[in-house]
């Protein structure tokens, strides 16, 4: 890494995390232009540090993907809520890819079967439940997208938790984030400010994928595109 990229690797991190603040400072505040010009530049930040690092590409694609939905909810309605969903939908697809190939090398190969197996079953009763108290409060024609979004999040969820520490808590956090937009869909009692929620749990989510995809070394590709651990070379 060149000293300029270096320098980079330290300062996109805290420009997240100051936009990020400036971005929830002003949901509260309800200064709904300075709320609006922040969102659509948080991801893009987090895909350029992916990028500087060198990390492979389903990571800023997935973040990039995240971009394009966060601009598509922006502008509300039912067809670019739609479409903005379908952007996360693909986001997720790029982060199942990413942990597919970070499982042999990392904190999957500690977890027991039993273990995940037990993963398995709390996130599939978790999207299951979900969906079916959410369903009578959906709109017809929200039900089925909710529905197949929804479980891809979930198998997302369930993916990052294998990939690691981090990126498990990093996915539960997505988890818990669109649930509380879901809640909005059907009408369900939320939290005050409830963008400020959505968008907080959103941005430590995404910040903690990307951080410990590439602090678990997902970035350094190894024979035949196997991934391997900072600091330990390639069998």
């Amino acid at each position: 890494m060149t000293a300029a990229a270096g320098r980079a690797a330290r300062a996109l991190p805290v420009c997240f995390a100051l936009l990020t603040a400036v971005h929830l400072g002003a949901l509260l505040a309800g200064a709904t232009t300075a709320g609006r010009l922040t969102k659509p530049a948080l991801m893009p930040v987090l895909a350029a540090w992916a990028l500087v690092r060198g990390g492979p590409w389903p990571l800023p694609a997935a973040l990039l993907c995240g971009c394009g939905g966060d601009v598509l909810l922006q502008i509300g309605g039912e067809i670019a809520f739609l479409a903005g969903m379908g952007c996360f939908a693909a986001g997720h697809l790029c982060y199942l890819a990413l942990f597919t190939r970070c499982r042999p090398a990392l904190f999957a190969r500690a977890v027991r079967r039993r273990t995940a197996l037990r993963a398995a079953a709390g996130y599939g009763a978790a999207w299951l439940g979900t969906v079916a108290l959410l369903w009578p409060g959906l709109a017809p024609e929200l039900r089925l997208p909710v529905a197949g979004y929804s479980l891809l999040l979930t198998a997302m969820g369930l993916g990052a938790l294998g990939a690691g520490p981090w990126t498990g808590l990093g996915g539960a956090l997505f988890l818990l984030s669109d649930t509380l937009i879901a809640a909005g869909l059907a009408d369900w009692p939320r939290p005050p400010v409830p963008q400020f929620w959505i968008m907080a749990t959103y941005a430590a989510a995404q910040w903690l994928l990307t951080a410990g995809a590439l602090r678990a070394g997902a970035s350094r590709p190894g024979p035949a595109g196997a991934l391997v651990r900072p600091g330990r070379e390639a069998a």
